[in-house]
């Protein structure tokens, strides 16, 4: 990273790790993202203005690698944005059916600019000059979020296009990974015949966030891939409950005194109680099955 951008690309990465990027987010939390993507692109501007720049390989490094980082987060949290307010309320069903909507046309997106993916996939760069130096600038056809930046001195021909490949491509992975989880909920994928029943969490929202923490620090869910909220989002759908602020409960839970893990310690005194239970009466162990 060239010197002068470097300090305004890694305080944006630090603080985009703090809005947890990768997870199903709130709404909150996209607008946040939002936020911190046009204050670092503010920043990279007055840069721009102020020094500008010496060659046109200076030019290009800019708008192909620098002004690519914020602006293409910032079509990524604009998508999810879109999608969490658009998203069905009720049915899975319903939710599955507008995921699959929005993949068909991330895919078209993609079909209609194949040929630039393809040149920037391949890490050509013989075409440079024309897509990232302002020399060759066009006027967008299309609106997007990211319209705000077509600043004559701050945009070339293909640099916001670029963003919005990368912008899609995390895009693409926030919905596959919410596809995921309504999937696993969807009560079509349970084997035909079975009789299931509807499970409701009785105990507190405390005790279920313990163990949620629990599961995602051992790793014990799909290689420990998956995060706090997506764990988070399955139990709620599965147990018909709604968690609220799973963080500021985490933080409750560790604010105790005394015993802080207490349904996980009260779970293995109960499962050892039985155990030695099932030891004296060895017919009670095939209880409640």
């Amino acid at each position: 990273m060239k010197g002068k951008y470097k300090h305004v690309i890694a305080g944006f990465h630090k603080k985009l790790d703090g809005i947890g990027f990768g997870e199903r987010l709130s709404l909150k939390k996209a607008n946040k993202g939002i936020h911190l993507c046009n204050n670092a692109l503010y920043v990279l501007k007055g840069i721009v203005e102020e020094k500008g720049f010496k060659d046109s390989e200076e030019e290009v490094y800019f708008f192909k690698k620098v002004k690519a980082e914020p602006l293409s987060f910032l079509v990524y949290f604009s998508e999810v944005r879109s999608c969490e307010l658009l998203m069905p309320k009720i049915g899975i069903n319903n939710q599955l059916s507008f995921l699959k909507k929005k993949i068909r046309r991330i895919n078209k997106f993609f079909n209609r600019n194949w040929d630039f993916v393809h040149y920037m996939e391949q890490e050509l760069t013989y075409l440079d000059k024309q897509y990232f130096t302002r020399e060759n600038q066009v006027f967008p056809l299309y609106a997007l979020p990211e319209a705000c930046y077509l600043d004559p001195k701050f945009f070339t021909s293909h640099d916001m296009l670029w963003a919005r490949v990368k912008g899609m491509n995390h895009f693409i992975t926030y919905v596959k990974n919410l596809i995921k989880v309504f999937e696993l909920m969807d009560k079509s994928n349970f084997p035909q015949g079975r009789n299931t029943k509807s499970l409701k969490w009785t105990s507190s929202k405390a005790a279920l966030t313990e163990l949620i923490y629990a599961l995602y620090t051992t790793r014990v869910i799909n290689n420990g891939k998956e995060g706090i909220k997506t764990i988070a989002t399955t139990f709620e759908m599965l147990f018909d409950t709604k968690l609220d602020n799973v963080y500021k409960t985490y933080s409750e839970i560790k604010a105790r005194k005394g015993s802080r893990a207490r349904f996980l310690e009260e779970l293995i005194e109960r499962f050892n109680e039985k155990m030695d239970r099932d030891d004296e009466f060895p017919n009670e162990g095939n209880a409640g099955l």
